[in-house]
């Protein structure tokens, strides 16, 4: 297993997590298996957002004296009411429920603010008492970081904004990145995903993905399939589907992401999923879906690293995301992100200018002026 920092939290998380949703109404004998899976195959972050009682008590169950071996993300706000997922902004609620979760797992590694996708979603949480909930939650050491999700760019950046989270949980696919930022990419998978309404890699979206790198707000990644879709050649928006490696890789290449949450209910899925760690470089590419697209990525870098391999040993797509990040302020480019460009072994004052990585290139970046930028940028 590999393993990132969750953004400024101090946390490592395996880059492939648990969402836990489909193991909900399942016997406790299959996620105990798929629980020990998990575990065997050195996952070490689970998301377990499900209201109700005995699921929560079966993963717990599960995990037993080893609840320590593994950090959860639980949410702030799920119910279930009437009888099926729902969000409450009702303190006397959110506290019934988020403390029942406190009584089954002991304490909480991610207290998730639940689904802060719309105006009224933001209201619910910032301008009542819930945000100090939270914060007193944290004080107490009942959840050891504050975090949230969402599946709407433009909310996402607005809590980013506030300073309270230390990481969020996002939906990051190629389909949803490839929408309108004003679209509901939610009601999209619902209805089908139509690539009609591709507009080219939204830049609100982009920008999301870099201002929480610039910020150290780590991603955790929720949709990373598509619900399946993505992976299906009945449903693909695509002329053919993306494999689930393909998926988990370009989800995995977003700035800030640290791990992407896969829905598995059985201990083949969970094997499944982390022979992503065994793939190939060519068998995790994506692009060639993309190019069968039109031509809408044209001088965006993907972090691909097709440009690859450079005689020089410049860890392209590394450089150029810097450099991404950094030009969202260039006058106050996070130490972090500075410090994060030092440490690579090669940088864009090595560019020679050879232009083997344009020719290579998909997408018609231009590397080399992006080298010159990095160079002038971070010195």
């Amino acid at each position: 297993m590999e393993y990132r920092e969750i953004g400024k939290t101090g946390k490592r998380s395996s880059i492939i997590g648990l969402g836990c949703e489909n193991l909900d109404g399942k016997p406790f004998e299959q996620v105990q298996d798929t629980v020990n899976a998990a575990l065997e195959c050195g996952i070490n972050l689970f998301d377990v957002f499900m209201p109700g009682n005995e699921i929560r008590e079966n993963i717990a169950r599960a995990l037993g004296s080893r609840r320590d071996q593994v950090m959860i993300q639980g949410h702030i706000g799920s119910t279930d009411l009437r009888q099926q997922y729902d969000i409450s902004r009702d303190l006397p609620v959110v506290k019934k429920y988020f403390e029942n979760l406190l009584r089954i797992f002991g304490y909480i590694d991610f207290g998730m603010m639940f689904f802060i996708d719309s105006e009224e979603d933001y209201k619910g949480v910032f301008e009542t008492g819930f945000a100090d909930y939270v914060q007193k939650l944290k004080r107490q050491g009942d959840i050891r970081h504050i975090g949230f999700s969402s599946h709407n760019p433009v909310m996402a950046t607005r809590v980013v904004g506030t300073g309270l989270p230390e990481m969020m949980m996002f939906s990051i696919n190629l389909a949803f990145d490839l929408y309108p930022a004003e679209t509901n990419a939610l009601n999209e998978l619902n209805q089908g995903l139509d690539k009609a309404a591709f507009c080219g890699f939204d830049p609100t979206r982009a920008a999301l993905y870099t201002l929480c790198e610039q910020k150290n707000i780590g991603i955790t990644v929720m949709k990373t399939l598509g619900a399946g879709k993505l992976i299906s050649a009945e449903h693909t928006p695509f002329d053919r589907p993306l494999t689930v490696g393909q998926c988990v890789h370009y989800a995995l290449t977003r700035p800030a992401v640290a791990s992407v949450m896969l829905g598995c209910q059985k201990r083949g899925e969970v094997l499944d999923a982390v022979r992503y760690l065994e793939l190939s470089d060519e068998e995790k590419d994506y692009t060639a879906v993309m190019n069968t697209l039109r031509n809408d990525f044209k001088g965006n870098c993907v972090y691909c690293s097709h440009c690859q391999p450079c005689p020089m040993g410049i860890d392209i797509a590394a450089v150029n995301k810097y450099l991404d990040i950094a030009r969202l302020d260039e006058q106050n480019v996070p130490p972090s992100i500075r410090s994060h460009y030092a440490g690579l072994e090669r940088s864009g004052t090595d560019c020679i200018g050879c232009g083997n990585c344009e020719k290579r290139c998909p997408f018609g970046v231009p590397i080399i002026g992006n080298m010159a930028a990095a160079a002038g940028i971070f010195g």
